[in-house]
């Protein structure tokens, strides 16, 4: 069974994707971003963006059936890797006891220059959660 989240923005619509798609316990979140309609939350400060996205992360897990503790990777691109302990500090706030692996990046920008980080996240659900 596959199951689609949507954030209904404009662009899964134009570019063919979904926020997150979730596969038996499978669930994989596409790259996130802090984007709120139209708005960019947290412009030059990469840790309120890095906090933002793992809200609206939260949000589409929950949506599929799962929650962080299910989260088994993190992918986190940033343009400036100079401010990793900011991101580093957020991705702790949310994730210090499940200790998923995690890959942090440096990328040259992304559609919007006010964009800081893209966060990618995979979850696994326990069969022991669904009774499985």
């Amino acid at each position: 069974m596959r199951q689609n989240i949507s954030s209904n923005t404009i662009w899964e619509e134009q570019i063919g994707y979904s926020r997150a798609v979730r596969v038996g316990n499978i669930i994989e979140v596409a790259g996130t971003t802090a984007v709120d309609g139209n708005n960019v939350i947290g412009k030059n400060n990469i840790y309120e963006q890095t906090k933002f996205i793992f809200s609206k992360i939260e949000k589409a897990l929950i949506e599929a059936g799962a929650c962080m503790k299910d989260v088994v990777r993190t992918r986190m691109y940033v343009t400036d890797m100079q401010q990793w302990e900011a991101v580093g500090k957020a991705h702790a706030e949310y994730f210090k006891e499940v200790k998923p692996a995690a890959t942090m990046l440096e990328v040259s920008g992304f559609i919007n220059s006010e964009l800081l980080i893209e966060i990618e996240v995979t979850a696994i659900i326990s069969e022991n959660k669904n009774g499985n």
